[in-house]
């Protein structure tokens, strides 16, 4: 076998790849897992981040019952519903991944998850603003007795009830990286990340828990850099990234150099909240190294995708 390199991967794994519930994440691993082994099959040495939009949304909704129920159980801090997500994506990306690989008589692979921290900024403007929603929809008067009880900061939401909102600042440390590049160097297939990491800021020696959401795509980037891997893959509902989206004129783009990412940005073609902060994150990735491409496509299509076949390839513009 020749002695080549392998490529390094950052895989960030979107909501869809996980499913809404128990079973449907159970069901959608399997998928995902294939996915992922395939680029191993490829020779990549691949590292999983992923999102946890609705198991961080499902646990915070029981610890809240659960305090509704039982007047001697505080509230549980989003910081350890993020943590307990963690675990339990973890717990079946890892079983389904270990399963696909002995299918396919890979059995030197160990497969790990790390429950990781990612420090942010105290001060980060974020914190001014919070902006995500996240738990169930409340009334007017159930929201006010949230924010006398607990501090949450609720808004209305569209007409549908009043929803608690939290910041989104960007990551700045991840706290275990020391660790994930250790399983990493040693031929693990390691989880990390998830949701973005469980979100601290730094007070002295002690990390605290914040009310955060960290975008996951961000974190990705983050871990992709500290990795120096080659390749950062964003994974989205669409194979490739379009301009003029949903409109007559729209184009949808095999490359983009990480100046036309900035024009069009700047001009607005990409959605807020959805693929914004994922060419962000490419263009951050692209512009950290020379010889570093970020890919944005579909998780069925990432091995074609890997092999230019299909996705939006980003990388760094030629004046740069």
């Amino acid at each position: 076998m020749e002695n080549k390199k392998k490529k390094r991967i950052v895989i960030a794994l979107g909501g869809n790849a996980l499913g809404n519930t128990l079973p449907e994440q159970m069901k959608a691993v399997k998928i995902t897992a294939k996915a992922i082994v395939d680029l191993i099959e490829e020779g990549c040495e691949v590292i999983v981040a992923h999102g946890n939009g609705p198991q961080v949304g499902m646990i915070n909704n029981a610890m809240a019952a659960l305090s509704r129920e039982d007047a001697n159980q505080p509230n549980t801090p989003l910081s350890v519903c993020v943590a307990m997500s963690q675990a339990y994506i973890g717990y079946d990306l890892q079983n389904a991944l270990r399963e696909e690989l002995y299918n396919r008589d890979i059995y030197d692979i160990p497969v790990a998850t790390m429950i990781t921290q990612v420090r942010v900024d105290a001060d980060d403007p974020a914190f001014d603003t919070p902006s995500k929603p996240i738990g169930h929809f409340m009334t007017e008067e159930q929201a006010k007795v949230a924010e006398e009880k607990y501090g949450y900061i609720m808004k209305e939401d569209a007409g549908r009830g009043y929803r608690r909102v939290v910041a989104s600042p960007k990551p700045a440390e991840i706290v275990e990286i020391g660790a994930i590049r250790s399983l990493v160097d040693s031929g693990q297939l390691v989880i990390a990340c998830g949701g973005g990491g469980i979100p601290v800021t730094r007070q002295g020696n002690h990390l605290k828990g914040a009310s955060a959401v960290i975008d996951k795509d961000f974190a990705s980037e983050l871990l992709a850099e500290n990795l120096d891997a080659d390749f950062l893959i964003i994974l989205t509902a669409v194979e490739k990234v379009a301009i003029n989206f949903g409109k007559p004129e729209e184009k949808w783009l095999d490359e983009l150099d990480t100046e036309e990412a900035r024009k069009y940005m700047k001009e607005g073609h990409f959605a807020p909240g959805s693929m914004l902060p994922k060419v962000q994150a490419a263009v951050k990735f692209a512009e950290s190294k020379p010889g570093r491409t970020a890919l944005i496509t579909l998780l069925e299509k990432a091995k074609d995708g890997i092999q230019g076949k299909t996705g939006t390839h980003i990388h760094l513009g030629q004046n740069n």
